[in-house]
């Protein structure tokens, strides 16, 4: 009976795939946005199309400070300045190890003082948009809020009748604030 040269091709056609899976790889690797290192401390979050024209600025068109605000508690903490729409992460010893805008989706958190309740690597937003390093720290009329990157680096849609909570990070502060926080982590929300 003559041999079959089926597991021939097989082989051959599985190390092309590989072949193939590993090239797309390699590109996706080469591509992706490098993680910062923790000494940069200003950053934007989003891309130019999303922000606001005059974000960073008050209403006078004068450039917004970005020093720590007074009233924003004592100890290590995440502070989020809700007008601002900035963030600063303060270590122990008082001092922001870094500072960056953020962008909020349409509802807010109230002024207040809370923990980080859960932290989750990767899933899909309440707006349908793959999102990773979640960072949740409160719940108020069933909408979530916590602070997260989306992978496509979009900002939320503020347009959209859906109440949602998440505050949007560019990937590299995500990754900061990701490093940052534990459960339990003191987060100050500020007017």
């Amino acid at each position: 009976m003559p041999r079959s040269s089926t597991g021939t091709v097989v082989a051959a056609l599985t190390a092309a795939a590989l072949g193939g899976v590993g090239v797309l790889a390699y590109q996706a690797a080469a591509t992706a946005p490098d993680r910062p290192a923790h000494s940069v401390h200003d950053s934007q979050a989003g891309d130019s199309k999303s922000k606001p024209k005059d974000k960073g600025k008050d209403k006078d068109g004068e450039k917004k400070s970005t020093a720590l605000p007074g009233d924003s508690g004592t100890g290590l903490r995440v502070v989020y300045a809700l007008e601002d729409r900035r963030v600063w992460l303060v270590g122990a010893n008082e001092q922001p190890t870094r500072t960056f805008e953020v962008s909020p989706s349409t509802a807010s958190p109230s002024p207040g003082t809370y923990e980080v309740t859960s932290r989750v690597p990767s899933t899909i937003g309440s707006d349908g948009v793959q999102i990773e390093h979640v960072v949740v720290f409160d719940t108020e009329d069933g909408v979530v809020f916590g602070f997260s990157a989306a992978v496509d680096g979009s900002a939320p849609d503020t347009s959209s009748a859906k109440k949602t909570g998440g505050i949007r990070e560019s990937r590299a502060d995500a990754t900061a604030m990701w490093e940052f926080t534990q459960a339990g982590t003191k987060v100050v929300v500020i007017a």
